[in-house]
């Protein structure tokens, strides 16, 4: 661990990016501003202590299994393109569409 000794308003400059700055000395207790970007959080210990719990603990808990989907209801095969069709085999759909276009319009 590096220890600097630093007055008020006095500053150290981390990484080039970082800059913490004494800004008030109130008998044991040192204000410090902490300049750094978005990016880079910035957290008093117990408070990242409290995270690193918390995340830990939501990893490692248990969870509930979602039950399997039976095969019914689960969405249909994808109907084959006419490039795979095999010599002779339409799509029902198909057939239906082909008979509206050859019907004569009634107007």
């Amino acid at each position: 661990m590096l220890i600097l000794s630093r007055k008020l308003n006095e500053s150290i400059v981390i990484d080039g990016r970082i800059t913490v700055k004494v800004m008030r000395i109130d008998g044991d207790v040192v204000k410090l501003g902490i300049a750094a970007p978005a990016d880079v959080p910035v957290h008093r210990q117990e408070v990242y202590d409290e995270i690193r719990r918390s995340n830990e603990a939501a990893v490692t808990q248990r969870t509930t299994s979602v039950p399997k989907l039976s095969n019914s209801g689960v969405a249909h095969e994808a109907r084959p393109r006419p490039a795979d069709w095999q010599d002779g085999q339409r799509n029902s759909d198909t057939e239906v569409n082909s008979q509206k276009q050859n019907r004569p319009n009634k107007g």
